[in-house]
């Protein structure tokens, strides 16, 4: 991992937030000014692999020989994405809220509380690792993919919009690769060299979701220690992507539609206006000319998000990228892996492609991923595709086609409540486990039908729970949660691929609970 760098003319400070870290397995690297660490970063070019650039910047605001928000200014021109922290007694308070125009992460006041400022280092860190993570998607997978007329439609509208910073509303089913559209927009437009600040609206709490997007001044609410900037601040100068713009809030929909009207907005208990330079694009998957009727969106905020409209197509109606899509995504598992990448028959290719992919690019991603670990041989059979596509054969075989496409049309599927998939035989005679199994595999989610009331893992859960208090244990509650936490625990850290801080984000659990967890339940 790559250090934190702290700079402060006081050897105490350095000293106690060193130790601190290290406690906490975060590695420092500390400088007196801000001279040094404007001479590190720019030694960090030269061909040496212990020559690490800064996770994450803590700096003091006075000290000899440079400003700290001078320092900020350089270090966000030379790294505009690096969290940077800065430090400054309560005199300086002013001057650490100016900082926050000039890029700051947060400020921490002195004399600060140790456990505090170490917990604020870490949102950075995490922070910090998220913003490398699509950065390194960005740079090694290519934008898109796809030859299929209606995807060329899509490349087109990209390129006539390069030069422009129009508001643009982005429709299309859930894993169509909506956020990636948008991604594509930013990179080819005046603002690619400015942030690109993503927000899924239905994703955070109505309660928390205005601070999210606008910030909130220092005391705005309880818990409100300090000013923090929201996502159209971060956005300044770059594109602010509004995913499941549909389900935002009625009143913030209001609030929205003014910084979209007059470009400034206030944040949660703020008094003066601040000036929003952000492109902005929305996303959704749902009909909100049908919401605007229904009376849950506002009928003058939707013509102000379709300025332009981007229809992205499910991945059943251009299955002729289904062969390209796969094959990419088999050389990126095997790389992200550090494996030989598999290779697919056609016969498998032409099973695949007549599957429903009711997740969309997404849903085949995930397939992709299971077969580079699961498929037992070199070159993948139509035999070695997971259950949810095999389990689909008789469906498909039965189903109508569109005269419009020439395809054929999903048909929901039918799997035995508790079939267990290749990818977890090693539940045993785990009911339970088993029972789990069969909802989950490969990070897809496989459509089940019951037997009777309730899902099939609802009712393994109940047979096991019988079968436990029948033997007259006292601790079903405690085995139970443990077997039931293991499982979703280990099967989020396989859909984000081992990364710890996606699978408790998509957990909607903190980091410190899930590196707990996995350490408690001996998952490590």
């Amino acid at each position: 991992m790559k250090p934190i760098w702290i700079v402060d003319d006081d050897q105490s400070i350095r000293f106690v937030l060193e130790k601190a870290l290290l406690r906490e397995e975060l590695p420092t690297r500390s400088f007196t000014n801000p001279r040094e660490v404007l001479a590190a970063l720019a030694d960090l070019g030269e061909d040496d692999p212990d020559n690490l650039g800064p996770q994450v910047l803590v700096s003091d605001i006075r000290m000899p020989g440079g400003s700290g928000l001078e320092l900020l200014e350089k270090v966000k021109q030379m790294h505009p994405g690096l969290p940077v922290i800065i430090m400054t007694a309560f005199s300086d308070l002013d001057s650490a809220v100016s900082a926050f125009q000039g890029g700051a992460f947060e400020y921490l006041p002195k004399p600060f509380d140790l456990p505090k400022a170490v917990e604020l280092i870490r949102r950075a860190v995490e922070e910090s690792q998220r913003e490398e993570v699509a950065e390194e998607r960005m740079a090694e997978t290519p934008e898109m993919l796809g030859q299929a007329p209606a995807m060329q439609d899509v490349f087109r509208a990209i390129g006539r919009l390069s030069q422009s910073n129009v508001t643009v509303l982005i429709t299309g089913e859930s894993g169509s690769g909506k956020e990636l559209v948008a991604r594509a927009l930013h990179k080819h437009s005046p603002r690619a060299g400015g942030p690109f600040v993503a927000i899924n609206t239905a994703a955070i709490p109505k309660d928390l979701l205005e601070s999210e997007l606008f910030g909130h001044e220092r005391g705005a609410f309880t818990g409100a220690q300090t000013m923090r900037r929201g996502r159209f601040e971060q956005a300044e100068g770059g594109t602010l992507f509004l995913d499941e713009i549909g389900d935002m809030p009625f009143d913030l929909q209001t609030r929205l539609l003014r910084v979209l009207s007059d470009g400034h907005f206030y944040r949660v208990g703020g008094h003066n206006a601040v000036k929003a330079n952000v492109r902005v694009i929305a996303a959704t998957h749902q009909d909100l000319e049908l919401r605007v009727k229904d009376g849950v969106f506002r009928e003058d905020l939707f013509h102000r998000l379709n300025v332009i409209r981007l229809r992205l197509p499910a991945l059943r109606e251009r299955r002729e990228d289904v062969p390209m899509l796969t094959r990419h995504f088999l050389q990126q598992s095997a790389k992200q892996l550090g494996v030989e990448p598999k290779r697919i028959s056609d016969a498998a290719l032409v099973r695949l492609a007549t599957f429903g992919f009711p997740g969309n690019v997404r849903q085949l991603e995930n397939i992709c991923h299971w077969l580079t670990v699961m498929a037992p041989a070199q070159v993948i059979e139509p035999k070695d595709l997971p259950p949810e596509v095999l389990g689909s054969e008789d469906a498909h075989a039965a189903a109508p086609r569109s005269e419009a496409l020439g395809t054929l049309q999903p048909v929901p599927l039918r799997v035995e409540p508790l079939a267990r998939p290749p990818a977890v035989a090693d539940a045993q005679d785990d009911p339970l486990a088993t029972a789990l199994a069969s909802i989950t595999m490969g990070g897809s989610r496989l459509p089940v039908v019951a037997a009777g009331p309730g899902s099939a893992w609802e009712q393994g859960l109940e047979a096991e729970a019988q079968e436990l208090l029948a033997t007259g244990r006292h601790d079903v509650w405690d085995e139970l949660s443990r077997r039931f936490e293991s499982r979703l625990i280990l099967t989020a850290l396989a859909n984000t691929r081992g990364r710890r801080i996606e699978a408790a984000q998509k957990l909607g659990i903190g980091r410190n609970t899930i590196t707990r967890k996995i350490q408690e339940l001996g998952l490590e």
